[in-house]
């Protein structure tokens, strides 16, 4: 049977899976690589790290696989980074990651002096410090020096697709989280190019996310022992690739994710717009739309935690939480790396709040996670608001493993939680696209249907609803109130 490489290239650590035709995984693999913080709020990665980590990858993937039956190659990736080569195709300076605050000043005077609106009707959405675009003009104004040199920009993954096909090339979904993107149009903004002192030639072709771009070039071919005209797909940022490999790809279905960030996406097939602009309106993996919420820290705050604790023994920590549920005192703000979605503020963080001679580590445990769930349930409120109706959601993620805190997200928001046969994420979802690419199903629709599945539905506790929704809107009241001590 013919097999897929999904790569999923993460914040921390690139995730590769081999998956037969039929959605079978075959085998699995991750390679880690540095994250470097050189100021308080800034992350960065060096882009040659996340090659020699796809290289090593896939040979370890392979191991003891049949390679001659590796068909195609496809992506999820960490979205917004800032990759730039010079004309010689050699990496200008780090990549400025997802989570990146420094373009605070960028980020406002594209806000306010563009303005909201305007940015809104160019591309569908507003600025946020993440974004790719106020990062160019970040190193415009920073470092004139390397923004001379630019001749291409692109995005994370698309770095190793580069590198594998030789096409310089995006696919929408990711390139709808630059700033640069006309999104309901799902071509380059020119307006918006000229704005943030873009040329055009540095941007690279786009495709829809399951399109081919190319094939391998031989060097990997050989480096790998497979076919060299294995297909490579264009692949799709990690949200809307999370979204496939779990099966979001119809109108009004929903799935959040769990990962080092957190996410609310809400497949649509038609186009719009959230009139406070507090979600994103990006292009879905499918050929169509998807409205999505971001919080900048998920598990990455339990996590932290946890290493405050001097522990990683994170299923002994919940133990026994069940007891406090709704009835903790604690509150949690997640904002460790500022806040994306709603609150789009840089300078937000991280607080306990509602400690007491009696609070225990447990109370701070299960504060952790239920503030996450709040911010989650943030940006679903903003979507009902808009008129969206969301009856269920499905989950992944690292955090989606623990049973608890699926339990606090069904709880929180008041809606059955889905859990997928297959929790692979954005690896799995970038597998699919390769098959699609590749002819093996019609659509990324037909995919989804036939090779996914759910295991478990996770419905929430109607008197848990009630106290938490109390709860929830004690911590509406939080963010506004300590707003101008961050």
């Amino acid at each position: 049977m013919n097999t897929y490489i999904g790569i999923d290239l993460g914040t921390s650590s690139v995730k590769l899976l081999l998956v037969a035709e039929d959605g079978k995984i075959l085998s699995s693999h991750s390679e880690k690589y540095p994250i470097s913080y050189p100021q308080a709020g800034w992350s960065e990665q060096n882009p040659e790290d996340w090659l020699d980590a796809v290289k090593r990858g896939v040979r370890n993937l392979l191991e003891g696989q049949n390679h001659a039956m590796v068909k195609g190659i496809s992506f999820g990736g960490q979205m917004h980074g800032l990759v730039v080569l010079d004309k010689d195709d050699n990496v200008i300076r780090p990549c400025v990651l997802w989570n990146d605050g420094r373009t605070e000043k960028q980020t406002e005077y594209l806000n306010t002096i563009i303005g909201k609106e305007k940015l809104s009707s160019l591309t569908a959405n507003i600025a946020f410090a993440g974004f790719t675009a106020p990062k160019v003009l970040w190193i415009k104004e920073n470092e004139p020096e390397n923004f001379a040199k630019i001749a291409k920009i692109m995005l994370p993954k698309d770095f190793i697709a580069y590198m594998l096909t030789g096409n310089h090339c995006s696919d929408l979904s990711d390139a709808a989280g630059t700033l640069l993107l006309d999104v309901q149009n799902r071509t380059w903004s020119e307006e918006m190019c000229a704005l943030c002192s873009v040329k055009k030639e540095w941007l690279p072709k786009l495709y829809e996310s399951y399109e081919k771009v190319g094939e391998l070039k031989k060097e990997y071919a050989e480096l790998w022992e497979i076919p060299e005209n294995v297909c490579v797909a264009a692949g799709a940022g990690d949200n809307a690739a999370a979204a496939v490999g779990t099966g979001i790809v119809g109108n009004g279905g929903c799935n959040i994710s769990l990962g080092t960030s957190g996410t609310v996406f809400i497949s649509q097939d038609n186009f719009s717009v959230d009139k406070k602009n507090a979600l994103h309106s990006f292009c879905h993996a499918n050929g169509k739309y998807h409205l999505m919420g971001c919080i900048l820290s998920a598990a990455s705050c339990n996590e932290w935690w946890m290493n405050v604790l001097e522990t990683n023994d994170y299923r002994k920590e919940q133990e026994e939480l069940e007891e406090l549920l709704a009835k903790n005192e604690v509150f949690f703000l997640p904002y460790l790396m500022g806040e994306r979605s709603p609150h789009n503020d840089v300078n937000a963080k991280g607080a306990f709040i509602g400690l007491r001679p009696t609070t225990t580590r447990k109370h701070l445990t299960l504060a952790v996670l239920e503030g996450v769930a709040f911010a989650l349930k943030d940006c679903v409120e903003i979507a009902k608001q808009s008129g969206l109706e969301i009856p269920s959601t499905r989950i992944c993620g690292g955090g989606a493993k623990s049973k608890l805190w699926r339990q606090i997200i069904a709880n929180v928001l008041g809606i059955p939680v889905e859990v997928p046969s297959i929790e692979e994420g954005p690896s799995y979802g970038g597998a699919m696209l390769a098959m699609v690419a590749c002819g093996a199903y019609e659509s990324v629709e037909e995919a989804a249907q036939k090779i996914l599945s759910v295991s478990e539905i996770v419905y929430p506790n109607a008197d848990m609803v009630c106290l938490y929704a109390e709860k929830y809107e004690k911590f509406t009241k939080l963010y506004p109130a300590l707003k101008e001590v961050f």
